[in-house]
């Protein structure tokens, strides 16, 4: 089922014991997850989690919390970082999460890096163990769930620095049909909501609800996430689609994942207009890529 998720800022204080009653429901609710997994077998963890966990999250989200000091962010993440952040994503629950990632947020380190350099890398770490068989599936959806209720949290309380303006551009973020782990646009979707644009972003959506709200509504760029290599044989075919619904005849489409990190040549292969190593660079190819075609128009 897609969903469109969109977090407001808020910048109200609330009492410390609001956000301990928060956690514990956060608490209750994994559990009912992980008995509904067990025993509602049948249902894809997708479903469970949208209907189970978005719910408590959006609540929550109402809810204001405290704004955050702003620091400098001239401190950078250390690779070991991401090596201690992965095992801790699968074994404790989202506050003792967030408070791990508020001490690395204290020494400098800027929102922005820790979501690129840390927790981005963590989660690609938690598909590798997957790969590996060193957790399950289970184990890997409840850590990126985590690892996103700790990317919403943080930016929360240090909002963007570019309000977004009249008229400005605007982005659709979604993860490519079939895909069931969608962290990477929640992040990519946020620095972009940071940087001054207009974004919206797709959750699970399958090929006709994608494409649905392509054709509904203008972009000025659209970026896929393939977390999956096995559904890259049907990345060319959905870039065509997009193209030919979108009310924008000069879309530019990004592709992201590891598959294009790999071997960036392949973002072309597939009729894609770039791709971009991590999310900061994706700001700048992004609109480079919309720039150029903005100038096209002018001159047609």
């Amino acid at each position: 089922m897609a969903s469109l998720a969109r977090y407001g800022d808020t910048n109200a204080a609330r009492s410390d014991a609001s956000s301990a009653r928060r956690f514990r429901a956060d608490a209750e609710g994994l559990a009912a997850f992980r008995l509904l997994a067990d025993v509602e077998c049948e249902r894809s963890l997708s479903a469970l989690i949208e209907s189970e966990i978005i719910p408590r999250l959006m609540i929550a989200h109402a809810t204001s919390i405290p704004d955050a000091p702003t620091v400098g962010g001239d401190a950078t993440i250390d690779a070991n970082e991401i090596t201690e952040l992965a095992p801790l994503a699968l074994m404790v629950e989202a506050d003792a999460l967030l408070a791990h990632v508020e001490a690395i947020l204290a020494r400098g380190v800027s929102v922005e890096t820790v979501m690129v350099d840390l927790l981005a890398p963590t989660a690609r770490l938690l598909g590798e163990y997957w790969e590996d068989d060193r957790c399950d599936f289970v184990e890997v959806t409840m850590g990126l769930w985590r690892l996103q209720e700790v990317v919403h949290e943080i930016a929360s309380r240090s909002p963007g620095n570019r309000p977004v303006a009249p008229g400005g551009r605007r982005a659709l973020f979604a993860s490519m049909p079939g895909d069931q782990h969608n962290f990477g646009t929640v992040v990519i979707d946020e620095l972009f909501r940071r940087d001054g644009w207009m974004t919206d972003r797709l959750s699970e959506a399958a090929t006709p609800d994608l494409l649905k709200k392509v054709g509904e509504s203008w972009f000025d760029m659209i970026g896929l996430t393939i977390s999956c290599d096995c559904h890259i044989a049907n990345v060319t075919s959905v870039i065509g689609a997009m193209r030919n619904v979108s009310k924008n005849p000069r879309v530019c489409i990004m592709v992201g994942g590891r598959i294009f990190s790999a071997d960036p040549d392949l973002a072309a292969h597939v009729g894609a207009d770039g791709t971009a190593q991590d999310a900061k660079l994706a700001l700048k190819v992004a609109a480079d890529l919309v720039r150029a075609r903005e100038g096209d128009s002018l001159t047609v």
